[in-house]
């Protein structure tokens, strides 16, 4: 059975509330670049109307090749790339390729609900392991993880740098992986939408820097975060070569691929939009000063730094009730949060902020919860 959302839950409620400022979702508050709004426009304009290639068009797969070239010095195939709705669209057709009934899949918790989920509903039995806290940042125990993957295991998901935690996977611990899943059989798939938002440098640590075009690796990702197109729904695969025909013919059953003049719009991104992504880096930068600044001191708050995307995960003393607590503070403070219990089990006791805010706005909302912070410990 599907479990609903409780970051909706918060949500919903606090967009029927005056006044509440929203860093519940992930996604920035600027609008996106006029590059890509004038690709779309030029595109519809020109009669770009109808159904497209399932696997993309032939231009914006060759763009993508050549992207990932730069960011991972790897010569990526056309074969490889799938155009997708979006980088949920890509985990739900990855989840539909690989997984039988009854297959396990490994996930590493705090996770992005989502993410799991649309491969339960593929059929598989999830296993988690928890990432832990050590001198302050994010850590995964590979002892744990590699000892999880047997050759039973169908798949491993790997979310770097992670929603909520902000953690990011080092490359020695990612090669140690793929050198493990090699010997098992098992698929990585690795959800790479926050790659560009790393915050000691242009790009993180990523499986295709080592993997070769054989291995068993997904990559997943979207023009949503470092392109700032949320709404658009655009995202892509990178896959073996072996997967091209199946994944075109799932996203043929599904949604017959994304619009084409979105597709012109990404390809915008993709070849011109570089400035737009470093400003977006220099904004998110700004945000987790002030964010580490208001929080990082607090008795309250267990501070938590994050290496990459643009959250922060932080506990709450005394916190036990996480949806409570978030949905009391749309209240009492007017701040929307993202309750750390819609990321798993493990995730109780903590609270998401989106920090990908301008400085007024997040300025204003930080105020107000650490008065609230302050005023009172939680009961909830």
């Amino acid at each position: 059975m599907l479990a609903p959302s409780q970051i909706r839950a918060v949500s919903e409620l606090g967009m029927k509330l005056p006044d509440v400022t929203p860093l519940w979702f992930g996604e920035s508050a600027w609008p996106t670049s006029s590059l890509a709004v004038e690709a779309a426009v030029d595109a519809l304009h020109q009669g770009d109307h109808f159904y497209q290639p399932n696997s993309g068009r032939i231009s914006l797969r060759d763009a993508l090749c050549d992207y990932l070239h730069r960011c991972y010095g790897q010569a990526v195939d056309r074969r490889r790339i799938t155009v997708t709705a979006s980088g949920m669209q890509g985990l739900a057709l990855t989840a539909q390729a690989l997984v039988d009934p009854g297959d396990e899949v490994v996930c590493i918790d705090p996770a992005w609900p989502n993410m799991a989920e649309c491969f339960q509903i593929a059929g598989a039995s999830m296993k988690r392991l928890s990432l832990d806290v050590r001198e302050g940042r994010w850590s995964l125990d590979m002892d744990r993880l590699l000892g999880a993957v047997s050759p039973r295991v169908k798949a491993v998901i790997i979310n770097s740098p992670s929603n909520p935690t902000g953690w990011v996977m080092p490359a020695s611990d990612q090669r140690a992986l793929l050198e493990h899943c090699r010997r098992t059989g098992t698929w990585i798939v690795a959800d790479d939408v926050y790659a560009r938002l790393y915050r000691h440098g242009d790009v993180a640590p990523g499986f295709l820097s080592q993997s070769t075009p054989e291995d068993r690796l997904v990559s997943v990702n979207s023009f949503s975060k470092a392109w700032s197109m949320t709404g658009w729904r655009l995202g892509w695969i990178t896959a073996p070569a072996e997967l091209e025909s199946t994944l075109a013919m799932l996203t043929e059953f599904n949604i017959a691929g994304p619009p084409g003049f979105v597709q012109q719009a990404g390809e915008r991104m993709i070849i011109n939009g570089e400035p737009e992504v470093s400003l977006l880096r220099e904004r998110l930068q700004a945000g987790y000063s002030r964010v580490a600044q208001a929080l990082g001191d607090l008795h309250e708050v267990r501070f938590i730094q994050p290496d990459g995307a643009f959250y922060c995960f932080f506990a709450v003393d005394g916190m036990r009730d996480s949806l409570a607590y978030a949905t009391s503070l749309l209240h009492t403070a007017r701040v929307g949060l993202a309750p750390g219990i819609a990321f798993g089990a493990v995730g109780e006791g903590y609270l998401r902020l989106c920090y990908a805010q301008p400085p007024g706005l997040l300025g204003d909302a930080l105020a107000r919860l650490v008065t609230e912070l302050r005023r009172r410990r939680p009961s909830a």
